[in-house]
């Protein structure tokens, strides 16, 4: 029996010194690019930033929070005065009108990550919620709604506490209850604690 005593404490010290190696956890802030998915005949690209604190539970797995905003503008439907199609076809008409657009994301979720090297490659799910607004010539528009995202990156060791970030996200969301496939890829520093 004191043998038995004698392992467990054993154990439990070099798990605790195992742990007391991996970093606690991380901050990331840098540039960020959206291509948005607005119901426009084409996709719009959307720059800003994206900032994520990610907390270890696990050796190998994390709490993550990510927030971004991205801002641009784009053409959207508007209720201004337009042009009857050609030949008066019956349907009337929509007008397009040039509109400030930013989109918000609070997003939450799990991340899985090792380290190979000076190379963490990692994976994450995240949901959350999403603000897209839109303001122009005659349109003030916004939307709150459900997104989620899924992605990955990897991050470059460069000094002790600091690295180097790429990472890609697919993310969905549902504003004006229509869906938006978006694509998301940010990069900046990364400080580890």
């Amino acid at each position: 029996m004191h043998k038995t005593v004698l392992m467990a404490i054993a154990l439990f010290g070099l798990v605790g010194t195992g742990f007391a190696q991996l970093p606690k956890g991380n901050v990331f802030f840098g540039y960020s690019y959206l291509s948005a998915d607005l119901g426009a005949p084409s996709r719009t690209g959307l720059n800003g930033w994206d900032a994520s604190v990610e907390g270890k539970f696990l050796p190998f797995l994390g709490a993550v929070a990510d927030f971004s905003g991205n801002y641009g503008s784009a053409g959207v439907a508007g209720s201004g005065l337009c042009t009857p199609p050609p030949g008066g076809l019956p349907g009337g008409c929509i007008s397009v009108v040039n509109a400030d657009i930013s989109q918000h994301n609070f997003l939450f979720g799990i991340r899985g990550s090792f380290s190979v090297g000076k190379v963490r490659p990692f994976a994450e799910a995240m949901v959350g919620a999403a603000h897209l607004s839109e303001n122009g010539s005659g349109v003030s528009n916004s939307s709150t709604s459900f997104a989620q995202a899924l992605g990955g990156g990897l991050d470059y060791h460069l000094i002790p506490l600091l690295s180097w970030r790429v990472e890609a996200d697919y993310l969905r969301t549902n504003s004006f209850s229509a869906t938006q496939n978006n694509a998301r890829i940010s990069t900046g520093l990364v400080f580890r604690f």
